[in-house]
């Protein structure tokens, strides 16, 4: 993982040894049934490697906000039905509200080599978003070696993410994780060019550090979705009750300024598709109209770049040989604000020989939407840790974790 080294389980042999294995399993559930087991698959590669040591899973993952207070709506019960379907061997559920008690250590104690087991969701704890001591001294006490392959929360100093580490002697990434910093880590270091950056989505303030970090090392960096509009009015344009940050003008001019002093640059939309009201519900069908900056209407509001803007953005990927995408281009949840986000899908999926990668959250539900999922280099596995990341900040899930 280049300068991002820290071990992994190549680098150790968990043969009768207890390993907990922190995972990301906050998958969807409806009804008791898992709609999308994407993020489930994503981490068996490590499981199946301790599976081949000899080793003794103890698996752990959060799921939802239950912040503090069990919720049978929330159970991991379901996950490990589905592991077992998976792995083909029973993955047996440890449930307990307190995730960790001596009912459940006993459980763990007793296992053999190659046995595996599911605690229940973390966040039944107030203590794992907390960060809490005692409660990472919980999770020590059921394991050996302790693996973090839940790059979606690396983000978080939480318990199962940083705290534990405090107290586990061996502290290693499984391979999503592994996967996932060194994919990441090569846009900070050494990205083919001409190497791309999309961002969009709704708040600026989300993306602060990242665009200025991001300026440093893409050639051209394209910005849609509802944070151009502060960066559109920043250079003087009408955008009438398109969501705008006021606070954020200033920082927008510096950007733009920075990117001239660079030599990079920053593409915006030139046009966007608009309306008076806010969808209600989000996917209601609305009248629309597109107007160019320069004539927009201040009563509308822009919810999807328009076809001028994405022929732009369009001719800017031409010949990108690296992309990252992190944020749609519009409210694409709406029919009427799907275009600029499908297009841009599409576009990754017909660059040849391209590293194109998305950085996590609804981008990779845009990218579902356009069918084009398997055209990808690679899709993250967590938004915020993803945008984290890019800003050049370390991670609390790698930095915990033994170097090499």
């Amino acid at each position: 993982m280049s300068k991002f080294s820290v071990k992994t389980i190549d680098d150790i042999n968990a043969k009768s040894q207890h390993v907990l294995i922190r995972c990301d399993f906050n998958v969807p559930i409806v009804n008791g049934s898992i709609s999308d087991d994407t993020r489930i698959k994503a981490t068996i590669p490590t499981i199946k490697k301790i599976i081949k040591d000899g080793g003794r899973i103890i698996l752990c993952s959060h799921l939802g906000k239950a912040q503090g207070k069990p919720d049978p709506k929330l159970t991991l019960k379901p996950v490990a039905t589905r592991l077992s379907e998976i792995l083909k061997k029973d993955v047996k559920f440890l449930h307990d509200d307190k995730v960790i008690s001596s009912s459940v250590l006993d459980s763990i104690h007793s296992m053999k080599d190659g046995d595996i087991v599911l605690l229940e969701n973390l966040r039944y704890r107030i203590e794992e978003e907390n960060n809490d001591e005692s409660f990472a001294k919980e999770l020590a006490s059921t394991c050996d070696i302790y693996v973090n392959d839940a790059f979606g929360t690396a983000h978080r100093a939480h318990a199962s993410t940083y705290g534990v580490a405090k107290f586990v002697k061996t502290c290693v990434a499984g391979y999503l994780l592994e996967k996932e910093v060194s994919i990441l880590g090569m846009l900070l270091e050494n990205p083919p060019r001409p190497f791309v950056g999309i961002l969009g989505g709704a708040k600026i303030k989300d993306k602060l550090k990242i665009i200025d970090n991001l300026l440093e090392h893409c050639d051209k960096l394209i910005i849609g979705g509802g944070m151009a509009y502060t960066f559109l009015k920043a250079q003087g344009y009408e955008v009438g009750t398109s969501l705008l940050d006021e606070s954020k003008i200033d920082y927008c001019k510096e950007m733009l300024s920075k990117a001239k002093k660079l030599k990079k640059e920053i593409l915006l939309p030139v046009d966007t598709v608009a309306t008076i009201d806010f969808p209600n519900p989000i996917d209601a069908k609305v009248p629309t109209k597109t107007f160019k900056f320069a004539e927009f209407d201040k009563n509308y509001m822009g919810l999807d770049i328009g076809r001028e803007s994405i022929k732009s953005f369009m001719k800017a990927l031409d010949g990108a040989k690296c992309v990252v995408w992190n944020g749609p281009m519009g409210l694409f949840e709406n029919p009427s604000f799907r275009l600029g986000s499908y297009c841009i899908a599409r576009k990754l999926s017909e660059l040849k020989g391209a590293k194109t990668i998305i950085g996590g959250g609804d981008s990779v539900s845009a990218v579902s939407m356009a069918n084009v999922t398997d055209k990808m280099f690679h899709i993250s596995t967590g938004g915020g840790a993803t945008l984290t990341f890019l800003e050049g900040t370390e991670l609390p899930g790698i930095k915990c974790l033994n170097k090499k």
